[in-house]
């Protein structure tokens, strides 16, 4: 069943996947009150706008991590609408107080692992990025050894398999995998969705402990962000 799924889906047309993460310099926190308020309600109209045209995310990384304070989790079918976007972004008085830490692309791919477990929203099966609504987000560019590339399919289904059905074990955490082959500097970026980071917590540990982490190259930075509407998650960081 999984596979006549993968193959169908395998036919339509892929997603391009953007997790931008940014930074707000401390000049803007300098500024009165005033010209603050205006400039979040300025970028939120923009980003709101762009909600209407592609899927974006908003999620706040406030307080939690050092380096950024929000991430956009963008989807689309075209590759320019990212730069459209930024450059809209741009323009506006807040946006120009914003850097850019990290920006993960890569685009929606059916996968080429058998996975025995079928349930409705697949993750392996499927060309489109289904959101799982979960208050959590936890996100990873990930490499695998160039070894794990040469190995036999048939080992590295088996190796899979393993993977996978300790996977299954957590159904409260909702993996998306993205690939980045040739687009970016990792080969995936992995997005789970969870309401309940322990669970998630519990899962990385337990796949520390299966052979398929023998071939993990990298898989960091982990950024633990949580789901928030885009005109407070500016305010937050703006201190309005």
């Amino acid at each position: 069943m999984a596979n006549v799924v993968a193959e169908e889906n395998a036919k339509l047309p892929r997603q391009f996947v953007n997790f931008a993460y940014y930074k707000l310099d401390p000049a803007y926190l300098l500024l009165d009150e005033e010209t603050r308020k205006a400039g979040v309600a300025e970028l939120t109209a923009v980003l709101e706008s762009w909600q209407s045209k592609i899927l974006v995310y908003p999620y706040t990384t406030f307080g939690v991590r050092a380096e950024t304070d929000f991430l956009l989790w963008r989807i689309s079918y075209s590759l320019d609408d990212f730069e459209k976007m930024a450059t809209e972004m741009r323009r506006t008085h807040l946006g120009k107080y914003l850097q850019t830490p990290y920006s993960f692309l890569a685009m929606t791919k059916t996968s080429i692992y058998v996975d025995d477990h079928v349930h409705e929203g697949q993750e392996s099966v499927r060309n489109k990025i289904v959101i799982g609504g979960g208050k959590y987000l936890f996100v990873y560019p990930f490499v695998k050894t160039r070894p794990w590339y040469i190995l036999d399919k048939e080992e590295r289904q088996r190796i899979m398999r393993q993977h996978i059905k300790f996977g299954h074990e957590y159904p409260s955490v909702k993996l998306n995998t993205t690939y980045s082959f040739g687009l970016d500097d990792q080969d995936f970026v992995v997005a789970f969705e969870t309401d309940h980071p322990a669970d998630f917590l519990d899962l990385v540990q337990g796949l520390r402990e299966t052979e398929s982490s023998l071939f993990t190259q990298r898989d960091t930075p982990i950024i633990t962000c949580t789901q928030q509407a885009i005109g407070e998650l500016l305010a937050h960081i703006s201190g309005v």
